[in-house]
């Protein structure tokens, strides 16, 4: 075989393994599904017992700082003889299955893209019940985490070009281009956008460094923030001989949890806002971000007012969009 052949063979070789990877890059379909819903394969008999209890349990307990019961995850459970088509496309599977293996596994990107399926199996109830009991906390936020990436890249598609938060805080934030300014002062940003029957709003300011440095009062300290920064900024409805304005729910202490924004530290904290002296309230989500080189926490939140609906979703937006918070120096 002379040298000419050869590197015409070896050339056509590359060819065909270059265009082998296009295909297998791109044979997977694009994941489908509302936002924080999970196909879950079972047989209806396990479904309705104690292993379909123990996925209940950890997949659809209550979701935290909502103004009434909704769950974190909207569980789909179908059989497996019809776990097909377009059901192989949801974002967010759940196989559970006896089995003569017992398996906790997270597999990413089977039948679609982006995609997490958890399966579990096992021979006994007792054996797949332990098994959601030891990784259900792990599957849950790994399928968290993808719809936050992919609600972050839609959000993306069309941003708010205002630049006031870069001009005030020295910050950036992907806010979708439906949120406009409505207020903003020195210190103060207030952004919003109307949805069915409410409107969603992002707001942020800056505290002293030094803010809540004891843990024993960190709670109360917050509140004291939220409601002083609810008094001189976000008033409520006239009310003859009353003061209104957004405070924290006395009656609902907030749920906290460590974070981290940007790769700085920060306290993330949910609760129920309402208005003083007025019948109006809400759930929130506070991200208190330590900005040690600018001396400053920088705070960040979103809350929500729509009467009568659901609300879990549109606050896992919110939160999308905050996380998206990064600093300029």
């Amino acid at each position: 075989m002379n040298n000419t052949l050869r590197i015409l063979l070896f050339l056509s070789f590359i060819g065909l393994v270059s265009c082998n990877n296009g295909k297998s890059q791109n044979y997977l379909p694009r994941s489908i599904g509302p936002v924080n819903h999970v196909t879950v394969v079972m047989d209806n008999e396990l479904w309705k017992g104690r292993v379909g209890d123990k996925v209940r349990e950890h997949f659809a307990a209550t979701a935290v700082g909502l103004t009434w019961e909704e769950s974190i995850l909207t569980l789909n459970q179908v059989p497996p003889k019809v776990f097909s088509g377009s059901l192989l496309n949801t974002k967010s599977i759940l196989l559970v299955k006896k089995d003569t293996l017992d398996v906790a596994a997270l597999k990413q990107d089977v039948y679609a893209t982006p995609q997490r399926m958890a399966v579990f199996k096992g021979q006994t109830d007792e054996e797949i019940m332990d098994d959601i009991d030891a990784k259900a906390n792990e599957i849950i936020a790994s399928f968290k985490a993808m719809e936050l990436k992919e609600t972050q890249t839609r959000l993306l598609k069309s941003l708010n070009k205002e630049g006031v938060l870069e001009e005030k805080f020295n910050i950036t934030m992907s806010v979708p281009s439906i949120y406009k300014v409505g207020r903003q002062e020195d210190t103060f940003v207030w952004m919003d956008r109307e949805i069915q029957k409410g409107h969603m709003n992002i707001i942020a300011y800056e505290m002293p460094a030094n803010s809540f440095t004891t843990d024993s009062t960190l709670v109360r300290d917050i509140v004291q923030m939220r409601d002083s920064i609810g008094a001189l900024f976000i008033p409520g409805p006239d009310v003859p001989n009353k003061k209104t304005h957004m405070r924290t729910e006395p009656a609902f202490s907030p749920s906290i949890f460590q974070a981290e924004i940007a790769g700085r530290k920060a306290i993330e904290v949910r609760g129920i806002w309402d208005i003083k002296n007025y019948p109006m309230a809400g759930p929130f989500i506070t991200y208190i971000i330590d900005d040690a080189v600018n001396n400053r926490k920088m705070v960040v939140e979103g809350f929500t007012f729509a009467p009568a609906t659901n609300k879990r979703d549109d606050m896992f937006r919110l939160e999308a969009i905050m996380k998206t918070t990064r600093f300029m120096n």
